[in-house]
């Protein structure tokens, strides 16, 4: 209560006065009329819900089963995405014994049919149903899908223009905004749910596009596919995951940008599949230790940990320890945004970058590449030394055949293994562990025990030393700060 200001006077008259005021000002503020809420930017629906209910649609998929086949298969079994989709496997609804049934939403984007949903929703279907509320049902056939950005066109022939949505532009949508969820919770037909942004950017595990829209209006199962409108009646999201403990809604639904959704359906009516843009880089978060030591004022940015030999950033002539400010004209705030951004742009398209090499600005362009199915990295020659204890509290032995084999590593993998630690020290402080395979250090590259002593005695007069690792067959920088 800002308006009014009670102060001590000595007088129990006008305390009590004061306490009045308070209370008239809390009630007046209690009572507001629900007129005057909705004047202040609450949302009145029913125009919208009457406009956009006939395009989105019931989607039934059924999939055939050997006789064992058991309950039907959870198409994320086995990937960090598991938990979150297993409420969408609809195990509830009737089956017979051969047959595994989805139920989930999607909605139409196109007059002739186009109707875009979840990939694991029709995934592997036999027959897909596709029911309007008005109750006329369609067999469906699939156009594309894409299972890393779990996303699906199929289509149907009607004869006739159906309604559509409108997309909308999720990288405008802010948290706080109301939103609107339209689906088939549960096989419920054309069921309307409200709630705000809760948060943008969530990642729940998914992989290099794991970047969702976080709503609290209720999603449940059944409303996989289904849009996620903001009040002007566009589509900012696709609902795709609930975090739950009963299988019901808890508040916590996740949806898909509809900006990352835009090139995935273009391609996939264009071609039925999606190719993506491809630099042939590895590339880790900027920490503000990192930051320091590489020069930035702020930890921004996409910090390379390896380039792959004949790819495009390669061919650009990236290197390790360079950091990726901007692509393509678009700031890069946090490291996950990089690889949306390369894959979103088109291959063979020549694009710019902004890069931070040895605390200097550096402007590169580079060709996009189409993104192969696995990535590989080309290791360096080995060579081998002596162990060797340093002051940053941690002992190192040269690689050798025996402990390339321990850890994985390729046959002609260089470097030198840490294989102890100083309780306390700048190392272990920093995060190094042991078994981590030291392969640059003060942008020195490390081949052997000499390798590594001379980087070492090189960066001896420096506050924070910047050491590049392979952990578990990854990449990966550390800041080490010699005055923690």
């Amino acid at each position: 209560m800002h308006a009014i200001r009670i102060k001590p006077t000595g007088s129990a008259h006008m305390l009590s006065f004061g306490w009045f005021l308070a209370f008239v000002f809390a009630v007046a503020v209690f009572f507001v009329s629900p007129s005057t809420i909705l004047a202040e930017g609450l949302p009145e629906l029913t125009g919208l819900v009457k406009r956009l209910k006939p395009s989105v649609v019931n989607i039934h998929a059924t999939r055939k089963m050997d006789a064992d086949g058991g309950m039907g298969r959870n198409p994320f079994e086995g990937t960090p995405f598991e938990h979150f989709f297993k409420q969408f496997n609809e195990q509830q609804m009737p089956r017979d014994r051969f047959e595994s049934q989805n139920l989930g939403s999607g909605f139409v984007i196109d007059p002739e049919g186009f109707i875009l949903t979840n990939h694991h929703v029709v995934d592997g279907a036999d027959k897909i149903t596709v029911r309007f509320p008005d109750e006329r049902e369609f067999t469906a056939k699939v156009i594309g899908g894409d299972s890393k950005t779990d996303l699906a066109l199929i289509r149907i022939e009607t004869g006739e223009k159906l309604p559509v949505v409108d997309l909308g532009d999720s990288e405008t949508a802010e948290v706080g905004e109301w939103v609107m969820a339209i689906g088939n919770p549960f096989g419920l037909d054309a069921t309307v749910t409200v709630g705000i942004i809760s948060a943008k950017g969530r990642i729940i595990g998914s992989g290099p596009y794991d970047d969702f829209i976080q709503t609290d209006a209720a999603i449940n199962p059944g409303n996989s596919g289904g849009p996620l409108f903001d009040m002007k009646g566009k589509v900012v999201g696709i609902n795709t995951a609930i975090f739950s403990r009963s299988g019901g809604s808890m508040g916590i639904g996740f949806a898909i940008p509809i900006n990352l959704a835009k090139s995935v359906v273009t391609q996939l009516k264009n071609t039925g599949h999606v190719t993506r843009g491809w630099l042939g880089i590895g590339i880790q978060t900027v920490t503000a230790e990192l930051a320091q030591a590489l020069g930035l004022k702020d930890p921004r940015g996409a910090l390379i940990t390896h380039v792959m030999q004949g790819g495009p950033g390669e061919k650009a002539g990236l290197k390790t320890g360079d950091v990726i400010l901007k692509f393509d004209g678009h700031e890069i705030n946090r490291m996950r945004e990089l690889p949306t951004m390369v894959a979103a742009t088109d291959v063979g398209k020549k694009v710019t970058m902004d890069v931070l090499r040895d605390s200097k600005q550096l402007k590169m362009s580079a060709t996009t590449g189409e993104m192969p199915p696995d990535e590989e990295s080309d290791q360096a020659k080995a060579t081998s030394n002596k162990p060797s204890n340093d002051r940053f509290g941690m002992q190192v032995e040269p690689l050798n055949e025996r402990s390339r084999q321990r850890l994985g590593l390729e046959p002609d993998q260089t470097g030198v293994v840490v294989v102890s630690l100083v309780p306390n020290g700048a190392a272990a402080e920093a995060g190094v562990l042991r078994n981590d395979v030291l392969v640059e250090l003060y942008r020195m590259k490390v081949e052997s025990i000499a390798s590594y002593e001379k980087a070492l005695e090189a960066s001896r007069d420096k506050e924070t030393v910047l050491v590049r690792l392979i952990r578990n067959g990854d990449p990966l920088f550390i800041a080490i700060n010699m005055r923690r």
